[in-house]
């Protein structure tokens, strides 16, 4: 594709475009329309809204304020609900209940719905505070408590022998919250074009006598390029500060993010009856706050999306120009729905919230557990002695390795309770589509004797760790 074209395209792009997904939306009471009753809530095994009276369910309203060809996506399209958030005092809002008159105030900081208590009709909040409390889209609840609780106990049971003693005693799934935590979802459409060397490994070898044997590798060098359109579709990222900060000391933010991807594309259009029996957090940053991690991760993305055409490539890829262009994208605010359990570890004058979190679309579960970290330590060294003794007396070329034995058991326990590094896998588990792909592959020479096992600067796995790390400090700073 020429760079001309694409500069044209850029050329017209207009980035401030709002759509409005919320033209028709009204406060009040949302009734029934078989038989007036405002007593709605979503029954979780249909996916729909229910009358909890006469048993009718509701359609789901799709987004269709928001859908669009991705081949025709240009700029940035804003969502309504997906606005900059204005801090003001008029938070507190007053209804009138169109059934007896009587009025209703709602602090929208805190709760989109309440009761009248004069006739016990509900009333609700639809139309977009600009407070960050009503987004444009809500993923409805699909696994039970039920469901959820298994789910927990289950990922607790297997975590039991080392977990903390007062863990263990306090432990109960009966205090399990469904909450709404809020998302920016981002549909992208966007172009790629890389240009690097790869190896391809020929033949592996091995010469010397059986004390000093060494490995040896034969490969041959490529030039390499890659150009493609890159359709990017539901990338999805934490739109809470608190959230956001997956390094917090006092808190496992990690868990929650680890149990993505949410099947976005499923979500239907906001209606305040979705949070009846569930919690919720509202939004509180801002699209040009996120614009540069997801700018990052679209990197990353387009990186690992070359990676389907380079699997003959299997030393590695070392690209020495990388160009991502945005061509258009559109940023929605959604409510997504999660299990959560929390735990409060006090460890002398501090306190660490742990949790286990599930994926209430697709069971998806990971969590932190407080280690009783004595025991831990005991079992290491009693296999770190067990080590050092079979290191003396079995008969084996890498005996040495038997000296770390103890540290090795004990960086993986502590790694399947505390779970500090599970993140969600965007650059692989976000949904993509590659189009038009232009290869170049050309032969540049054989090297032989080579002693690396993988291409030396091979970078077409690896993430841009530290400037995203840097995006989320800015924001919480």
């Amino acid at each position: 594709m020429q760079k001309e074209k694409q500069g044209d395209l850029l050329d017209s792009i207009d980035y401030s475009t709002i759509v409005e997904t919320n033209e028709d939306a009204k406060d009040g009471q949302n009734k029934c329309p078989k038989c007036g009753s405002t007593d709605i809530s979503l029954n979780i095994h249909s996916g729909r809204l229910r009358c909890n009276f006469c048993r009718f369910e509701l359609e789901p309203q799709p987004l269709d304020d928001f859908a669009e060809d991705f081949n025709h996506l240009r700029g940035k399209k804003i969502s309504s609900g997906a606005k900059n958030i204005k801090k003001d005092d008029h938070q507190v809002i007053t209804l009138k209940c169109s059934s007896c008159g009587s009025e209703v105030v709602i602090d929208t900081t805190s709760q989109v719905q309440a009761r009248c208590h004069w006739c016990r009709s509900i009333l609700s909040i639809n139309h977009q505070v600009p407070n960050g409390i009503v987004p444009d889209a809500v993923l409805p609840f699909q696994v039970s408590k039920e469901e959820a609780k298994k789910q927990i106990e289950k990922f607790v049971g297997k975590r039991r022998f080392f977990a903390n003693p007062q863990f263990k005693k306090e432990f109960t799934t009966q205090n399990i919250m469904g909450v709404y935590f809020p998302y920016m979802v981002v549909d992208m459409n966007s172009h790629a074009n890389f240009s690097g060397q790869g190896e391809k490994l020929i033949r592996q070898y091995t010469r010397g006598n059986e004390r000093n044997r060494q490995t040896y590798y034969d490969a041959d060098l490529y030039h390499l390029e890659r150009e493609f359109d890159l359709k990017i579709q539901g990338l999805t990222l934490e739109s809470s500060k608190d959230r956001l900060n997956k390094n917090a000391v006092d808190k496992t933010n990690n868990v929650i993010n680890a149990i993505m991807p949410f099947d976005t594309e499923k979500c239907v259009k906001w209606d305040a009856n979705y949070l009846r029996g569930y919690t919720s957090e509202k939004r509180d940053i801002n699209i040009e706050q996120l614009e540069s991690i997801v700018e990052e991760q679209s990197k990353d993305i387009a990186r690992f999306s070359a990676n389907t055409t380079l699997e003959e490539y299997t030393r590695g890829v070392c690209w020495s120009k990388e160009e991502f262009s945005i061509q258009g994208q559109r940023w929605k605010s959604a409510y997504l729905p999660v299990w959560l359990y929390s735990y409060q570890q006090i460890k002398g004058k501090q306190k660490i919230l742990h949790y286990v979190a599930v994926n209430a679309r697709t069971k998806e579960t990971m969590g932190s557990i407080p280690i009783h970290m004595s025991k831990l330590l005991f079992c290491s060294f009693f296999i770190e002695i067990l080590g050092i003794l079979a290191m003396f007396f079995v008969d084996f070329d890498y005996s040495w390795l038997f000296l770390f034995v103890g540290f090795f058991y004990y960086f993986f326990m502590y790694m399947k309770y505390r779970n500090r590094n599970a993140r969600h896998q965007y650059e692989i588990e976000t949904k993509t589509n590659v189009e038009h792909v232009r290869k170049v592959d050309q032969f540049l020479q054989r090297k032989t004797g080579l002693t690396n096992s993988k291409m030396i600067g091979a970078n077409n796995t690896c993430l841009h760790g530290e400037n995203l790390k840097k995006g989320i400090l800015d924001i919480l700073e």
